[in-house]
């Protein structure tokens, strides 16, 4: 159900019967529920209108050579889902405008790296260090391996 072709049939069973939640009973939601909340999204629902079972991780892998207690118990988790659905509410969404500044906290290699990138690519850096010198640990070796080139 994660491809195109799924998307459209649920959008059109979304219209066709004018559906206001949704429950999936599918594969892990830690890749797959983003995809089915922007799928019902893009037919007009709030994403917090989607009920996600895991039918793979919860069911089918822990009952594999057992079909007929996998699909009880399939039934169980979508008759669960199904009644939670009914408690769903809608997630409220806020646009907040991002200033392009960043703090970067530790002046050693690492922060004056990040410090330059960011720069780089347009914000605007606070660097700060707690001590008199920036450099970190870098600063304090002579030469460095394995040019034996001068740290600083």
């Amino acid at each position: 159900m994660c491809t195109e072709a799924s998307a459209k049939f649920i959008k059109e069973k979304i219209d066709e019967n004018n559906l206001n939640r949704v429950v999936v009973a599918a594969c892990t939601p830690k890749t797959h529920e983003p995809v089915f909340k922007t799928i019902i999204e893009g037919a007009g629902l709030n994403p917090g209108m989607l009920e996600f079972v895991n039918i793979r991780e919860h069911d089918s892998f822990v009952h594999m050579n057992q079909p007929e207690k996998a699909l009880e118990k399939a039934k169980d988790l979508v008759r669960a889902a199904v009644s939670r659905a009914a408690f769903l509410e809608t997630i409220a969404t806020m646009v907040i405008p991002v200033a392009k500044r960043a703090l970067v906290i530790g002046g050693g290699v690492a922060g004056i790296q990040a410090s330059l990138d960011l720069a780089n690519d347009g914000f605007e850096v606070y660097l700060v260090e707690k001590s008199p010198t920036i450099g970190g640990k870098m600063a304090q070796l002579d030469r460095t391996f394995p040019t034996d080139d001068c740290s600083i």
